[in-house]
């Protein structure tokens, strides 16, 4: 039986095959539909005579040979377009193989975000840092608002946005209740669908008191009172169309919110709180927001481990490593008391495993890689910045009210070397 995974092998050597009787056709198309079900597509003007139509026959025949129930119904397998630019723009294109130039698969698929588009740095002034883990539990929010106070204290303007949409919990550690904007990141994408949302960005942020020398604005995933937030979170994932019939998608939407934020409260620093986990949302955060570093959280062990390698293996096969694996950086969670020192080694190896196989150039000898380290390389995105769990973790319980004094020699116990990363990227200076 033909499943998923082996369709573009399987197209692959069957275009190569007919590489000669295809070549005067030109660049052609791949397109998988939603179902998993391809039909190849081709310039519509390229197919003028009856022997270019009887090759693509011929290959017809062949696919439907090959590739069992995953090619298109009689009638649809073959298609002539005359853009087959637009085409391949309005799903997830690449390349389909080295050997055959001009040949692009387009995958159409159910949601709005794909994990294997990377947008650019933000050219804004402010670095937009994401926080990230394949699985939850790991520290990883209260990491962030110990370095939202780490930055604060040394002089950064940060605003916090929580992200964590499906479980929101950051802007607790931030802000009492009493101090809670009237509105969070669901109303704001839910009112923009109807073009209210402009209104909203001065009551959906709000100053923390968890540093008393610095700056924090918090915006949290929901507002004082969440209202039907089900009812508005099944929403906020939806593209919007616009006046001229444009559909906007929403991870589009999202960095237009990141952008009306930065222009209204002029941060230095952007900390971003993604949702645990290889699904849409998390796409849209670490690939879509234009961050300029992504840290991904890590705890030794088969779960992470494999979470990470289907990520990272995922851009290898799209062609986007470039695009984002120098932004990288592991951090591990909850490094344990005992044994810390093994249990950093390990993960140590495990993590340069990782981007050695999917990240790092691969290099010969003699030669210099573009972008390659050794195990040992202090500043490689692999080196894991560790957070050392112990009683300390306490002193961050409770992040604001009155009553609270933050044990900073403890916090630095905890959190030290994640702070040292983020002020060689964030220099107070700036």
């Amino acid at each position: 039986m033909i499943t998923f995974d082996d369709i573009e092998p399987q197209l692959v050597s069957l275009l190569q095959a007919h590489r000669e009787s295809l070549a005067p056709l030109g660049p052609m198309l791949i397109n998988r539909d939603l179902n998993g079900r391809v039909r190849i597509i081709a310039q519509e003007d390229r197919v003028t005579d009856d022997a270019g139509r009887a090759a693509m026959d011929t290959v017809a025949a062949d696919m439907r040979k090959k590739l069992g129930a995953h090619v298109a119904p009689e009638g649809s397998l073959i298609l002539y377009e005359a853009d087959l630019d637009a085409v391949a723009a309005s799903g997830l294109s690449r390349p389909l193989a080295e050997d055959l130039p001009g040949y692009r698969i387009v995958d159409r698929l159910a949601t709005g975000t794909r994990w294997a588009t990377v947008e650019e740095p933000s050219d804004g002034a402010a670095r937009r840092i994401v926080f990230f883990s394949i699985k939850g539990g790991v520290g990883r929010s209260t990491a962030l608002a110990a370095c939202a106070r780490h930055l604060a204290q040394g002089g950064r303007k940060i605003l916090v946005v929580d992200l964590d949409l499906e479980s929101p919990g950051l802007s607790s550690s931030l802000l009492p209740d009493d101090r809670c904007p009237r509105y969070g990141v669901t109303d704001w994408m839910v009112e923009d669908l109807v073009g209210n949302a402009d209104e909203m960005i001065e009551d959906m942020v709000a100053v923390s008191d968890l540093s008393e020398l610095g700056d924090i604005r918090a915006v949290p995933a929901h507002g004082a009172k969440p209202g039907d937030y089900l009812l508005k979170l099944g929403r906020v994932w939806m593209p919007k169309v616009t006046a001229d019939r444009a559909t906007e998608p929403w991870p589009r939407r999202l960095n237009r919110l990141i952008d009306a934020l930065e222009a209204r409260y002029t941060p230095d620093v952007v900390l971003i709180d993604s949702r645990s986990g290889i699904d849409e949302t998390a796409s849209a955060v670490v690939t879509d927001l234009g961050a300029h570093l992504v840290c991904l959280f890590a705890i030794h062990g088969a779960q992470t481990w494999t979470g990470y390698r289907i990520l990272f293996e995922h851009w290898k096969r799209a062609g986007v490593v470039k695009d984002i694996r120098d932004r990288l950086q592991i951090v591990a969670g909850l490094v344990p008391e005992t044994d810390s020192v093994a249990y950093v080694d390990a993960l140590r190896q495990a993590s340069w495993d990782l981007f050695g196989e999917y990240l790092y150039d691969e290099v010969e000898a003699g030669a210099t890689a573009e972008f390659s380290f050794d195990l040992a390389e202090p500043d490689a995105p692999h080196q894991p910045w560790a957070i050392h769990w112990n009683r300390g973790f306490a002193a961050l319980e409770r992040l604001h009210g009155n009553e609270v004094v933050v044990d900073d020699e403890r916090v630095r116990a905890v959190f030290g070397e994640v702070f040292d990363g983020l002020d060689k990227l964030t220099p107070a200076e700036d």
